[in-house]
């Protein structure tokens, strides 16, 4: 059912732990399933500099921060505006059931809860 991919992502996650500086946070969680996001990033001069995440899921929910992470480092936040579940569904490149799709979007809720957190500092 997964890519080999979203396994890799999954049992080794890229951007995985807390940064040491960061300028905001975000802690998400799905009561529904359990899965637990927790994203800091560094912004500046409006450009995510850095991110990581820690927390813990299911493949789809820790595959998909860990693609999200390396997709996000050096954007600039006016191009993450355009992030939405048909651009997730694209990143992770599988279909998922409609019961899914809050694992799916639970990082990238983190994410824009992180950086409405930095943009109210």
């Amino acid at each position: 059912m997964y890519k080999d991919v979203l396994l890799d992502h999954y049992r080794n996650p890229h951007n995985f732990g807390r940064l040491k500086k960061k300028t905001s946070d975000a802690l998400l969680y799905n009561p529904l399933c359990g899965d637990k996001i927790h994203m800091d990033v560094l912004i500046k001069d409006g450009v995510v500099e850095d991110i990581s995440f820690t927390g813990e899921g299911c493949v789809i929910s820790t595959a998909s921060a860990s693609l999200l992470t390396d997709y996000v480092k050096k954007k600039k936040i006016s191009e993450l505006n355009t992030l939405d579940r048909k651009a997730m569904l694209d990143l992770i490149g599988i279909e998922v059931s409609a019961g899914r799709i809050k694992c799916l979007m639970l990082s990238h809720e983190a994410l824009q809860k992180a950086i409405k957190n930095e943009e109210k500092n």
